[in-house]
C-alpha cells in the first residue's frame, strides 16, 4: 500500500497570514498522525513564508511515523536536516523566490552536486530522495547519485488527467519502471488530489509514498481534517 505523507506547509501559511500561533502547526502535525497519516512532510524555504526552521525543530520530536523534510539543499537547509535527522530528505531544485516546486532536477547536469549531498545524508542515516520529472534520462542520472528514492513531480499529470488519464499516467509509469529497475524506490507529489490520486497509484507501479499538502488542506476546510485524511487513505487502498 502506498503511504500518505501530509505536507502541513499550508497550515503554517494560514498561521503566518495573521501572526501569532493559530493554527498551531505542531498540533496539526500530531493530529495528522493521530488521524492516520503515515508521514509528515515539511518544506522550509529561506524566507520562512510558511514552515519556519524553528517549526521543524519543534515538530521533529513529535513525529512517530515518517518524517520527511524537503527543500533546496543550501548550507542552511543541510545544517537543519543533519541536526534534526529526519527519516527522509527530499531534495528539490527550488530557487529562493519560487512560489512552489515547479520542476524536477536536471540530474545529468547537477549529478555531482547531488551525489555529494546524498553522501552527507547517508552519513547521518537519512534516506535521500531526489525530485525529478517523469523523464527516463533524469531517473537514470538520479540513480548515479546513490539516492534511495526519486519523487516524481506530478503537476503535469494532474493538469492532463481530466482530458486523458491514460496518456497523463503513461510517462510516470515508464519512469517508475525504470527507477525500480535501477534499484530506486518511487515517491510522488504535487497537485495530487481526491479526483486523480487513485488512478495514479493504480497505474504507476510500486509508488511507495505520496506527499500531499495543498489539496488535502483545502479539502479539510469542507470535510474536516480527520475525515479528509481518511478519504485520502481510501484512495490508496
Amino acid at each position: 500500500m502506498t503511504k500518505l505523507s501530509v505536507n502541513i506547509n499550508k497550515i503554517a501559511t494560514l498561521r503566518n497570514a495573521r501572526g501569532g500561533g493559530i493554527p498551531d502547526v505542531a498540533q496539526a502535525a500530531a493530529d495528522c498522525q493521530r488521524f492516520g497519516a503515515q508521514g509528515i512532510t515539511l518544506h522550509p524555504r529561506p524566507d520562512e513564508r510558511h514552515i519556519r526552521y524553528a517549526d521543524v525543530r519543534q515538530i521533529a520530536p513529535l513525529i512517530t511515523t515518517e518524517f520527511n523534510i524537503e527543500g533546496y539543499p543550501s548550507p542552511d537547509f543541510m545544517a537543519l536536516v543533519l541536526s534534526v535527522q529526519p527519516t527522509q530528505a527530499t531534495l528539490v531544485p527550488d530557487p529562493p523566490n519560487a512560489l512552489t516546486s515547479n520542476a524536477g532536477w536536471n540530474t545529468e547536469r547537477e549529478g555531482g552536486f547531488l551525489k555529494n549531498i546524498v553522501g552527507q545524508l547517508h552519513g547521518r542515516g537519512i534516506r535521500a530522495s531526489i525530485f525529478v520529472d517523469a523523464d527516463i534520462k533524469m531517473v537514470q542520472a538520479a540513480a548515479q547519485t546513490n539516492a534511495d528514492r526519486i519523487e516524481l513531480y506530478t503537476q503535469p499529470y494532474a493538469e492532463w488527467y481530466a482530458a486523458d488519464p491514460v496518456q497523463a499516467a503513461a510517462p510516470y509509469a515508464a519512469a517508475a519502471r525504470e527507477a525500480i529497475r535501477l534499484g530506486l524506490q518511487v515517491n510522488a507529489g504535487h497537485d495530487l488530489n481526491l479526483a486523480n490520486l487513485r488512478y495514479f497509484v493504480q497505474n504507476v507501479p510500486q509508488v511507495s509514498e505520496v506527499s500531499i499538502g495543498h489539496a488535502l488542506v483545502c479539502d479539510a476546510l469542507y470535510y474536516g481534517l480527520e475525515n479528509t485524511i481518511q478519504l485520502y487513505l481510501k484512495q490508496l487502498c
